[in-house]
């Protein structure tokens, strides 16, 4: 089982990164295969909404949003990490995830594989920015892993990241939290347990 980490920080090696890598440790402590996805520090455009993924199931656009989706198809779960700016989660991050949830357009990719957010602030807005980012798993049919308080760091540089030992214990909770359901669902799974029952999607307008 293997899960990705998103590093939606344009700092590759910043206080999201440390943050996640305190996860990525305890999952491969766990027996779980990690792996760190930078979405780097080239321009990530928004939604063009053409239309495009419905057919052919990847972004128009290609750059790093498609090149995750390659690599979200033989993810078992995910973790989404996230500076906070201005109270609310990067724009990179935010345009990055709006393409990747919306190219999953037919619930493919995403579906009921475990997620979470992880945050990174220097003093606040994390808990608005969580908020944001937990919109996705849950429009996605994706169950969400909690931990021991919500998935936040403090710190303006790694270094003090390391000194938020709260901090980095729940991201560890976070961790063992995120592997025990990965094998719950794999034990599950070979005993027999089906998938929930889906059904044809029904789309209402409020104005007719």
């Amino acid at each position: 089982m293997k899960v990705l980490l998103v590093n939606g920080s344009p700092h590759k090696n910043g206080c999201t990164y440390t943050a996640l890598t305190e996860v990525a440790k305890t999952l491969e402590e766990e027996g779980i295969a990690t792996e760190i996805f930078h979405i780097g520090t080239k321009p990530i455009n928004g939604c063009l909404a053409c239309g495009h993924c419905k057919l052919y199931k990847r972004c128009v656009i290609e750059d790093c949003v498609n090149e995750f989706l390659d690599l979200a198809k033989d993810a078992d779960g995910f973790v989404f990490g996230s500076p906070v700016h201005f109270a609310s989660a990067g724009g990179a991050i935010t345009s990055f995830m709006d393409r990747a949830f919306y190219s999953d357009f037919n619930k493919e990719t995403f579906y009921l594989k475990p997620a979470c957010a992880v945050v990174a602030a220097r003093r606040a807005g994390t808990t608005a920015a969580f908020d944001m980012l937990n919109k996705y798993f849950t429009i996605a049919q994706m169950p969400i892993i909690s931990s021991q308080y919500w998935n936040m760091v403090h710190g303006h540089t790694p270094e003090e990241v390391k000194q938020d030992l709260e901090g980095l214990q729940t991201m560890r909770t976070l961790g063992r939290n995120m592997a025990w359901f990965l094998k719950c669902k794999e034990a599950g799974i070979k005993a027999g347990v089906p998938f929930p029952k889906r059904e044809e999607k029904l789309i209402t307008n409020f104005i007719r």
